[in-house]
């Protein structure tokens, strides 16, 4: 799913949509106005009895190496903390324009569906370890208006290992976490 074309959201979101009932990962749908939060999310999350996890794009200032990081939606992204887990200088959000090139998304439509589109694997995986308690996650298929539910298991045990990725678990302090 690699390869150079101009960005037509509706074709992403239906290659994201292929893929996964190919890999016959069982998800469910909801279509819904354009979100650009993580609050907006709130709404298709509740719809969807998931958890939509906040999806961060980050790079060292050198951009050396590029990392999507996966935490609880009410978590605190504290660069130093994340960067010394993942043994890297210190952590900053990647351009747009190389998240458009390496995972065909835009910012507000982050997403490890991106992945899909990696098939070279230069975006590192780091995922929060407290998400793998969820009983279901939703992620947008890198578009902002639909997301898409799992049951954890889906996520972690089918679609990561279909598409050759093995997670960094990192842990985000749990005072920075609140229940939603």
């Amino acid at each position: 799913m690699s390869g150079q074309t101009a960005y037509d959201p509706a074709r992403v979101r239906e290659q994201v949509l292929a893929r996964l009932k190919e890999i016959g990962v069982r998800f469910e749908m909801v279509e819904h106005a354009p979100v650009h939060t993580i609050e907006d999310c709130d709404a298709p999350a509740k719809a969807l009895c998931a958890v939509v996890p906040k999806n961060l794009f980050l790079t060292p200032r050198n951009a050396s190496a590029y990392h999507l990081l996966l935490i609880h939606p009410r978590a605190q992204f504290r660069t130093a903390e994340v960067s010394r887990q993942l043994d890297s200088s210190r952590l900053s959000f990647a351009p747009a324009d190389k998240l458009m090139e390496m995972m065909r998304t835009l910012p507000g439509a982050i997403s490890p569906m991106g992945l899909l589109f990696d098939p070279e694997k230069r975006v590192r995986l780091a995922i929060d370890r407290s998400l793998l308690e969820l009983p279901r996650l939703a992620f947008h298929p890198c578009v902002n208006t639909a997301t898409i539910a799992m049951e954890s298991a889906e996520f972690f045990e089918k679609y990561l290992p279909a598409i050759g990725r093995q997670p960094r678990y990192v842990e985000i302090s749990r005072e920075e976490q609140h229940e939603i």
